[in-house]
């Protein structure tokens, strides 16, 4: 019979869910900091919708948003009444039913976008400034591997 793993033995996997939890809360707090900097008066919530709202080609609709943020209905309503009120978006009634409405971003929204991105960027840069150039390229290989869910193919990056 084999002894069992001493109990301070630690749980790798466990201690690894730990530290990506710390690291992701780490991230949010600083580009909320960013974000508030900026000067927008934009929440995280709004700038994630802002951001998704200029990935699609034509005004989605809100059920539309709600799928791709992950949320029910109710919380993109609440987001883009936020956002219309500081004009970065407007409601617009679909051409072909006009019972359906779409959400589309306005030139502030676009101007504010491009603002976010630059918060979002110094707040990388702030993440990232105790790696080295080769540490940030093994952890660029290794979050495309979780966010992808496979190992990179051989010779791509690193």
């Amino acid at each position: 019979m084999t002894d069992p793993a001493p109990a301070t033995t630690p749980d790798s996997d466990g201690l690894l869910a730990e530290q990506l939890l710390r690291f992701t809360r780490r991230v949010h707090r600083i580009q909320k900091r960013h974000i508030e900097q900026s000067g927008l008066g934009i929440t995280p919530a709004q700038s994630r919708l802002l951001r998704t709202l200029a990935h699609y080609g034509s005004p989605p609709r809100m059920a539309d948003l709600a799928e791709r943020l992950e949320v029910v209905p109710r919380a993109v309503t609440s987001l883009v009444d936020g956002l219309e009120a500081a004009g970065k978006v407007r409601r617009v009634p679909d051409p072909t039913n006009r019972r359906v409405i779409r959400i589309e971003l306005t030139d502030d929204g676009r101007k504010a976008l491009r603002e976010l991105r630059g918060a979002r960027r110094s707040a990388a840069a702030e993440i990232l400034e105790p790696l080295t150039e080769k540490e940030r390229a093994v952890l660029g290989v290794l979050l495309d591997t979780l966010v992808d869910g496979a190992a990179p193919e051989p010779g791509k990056r690193c």
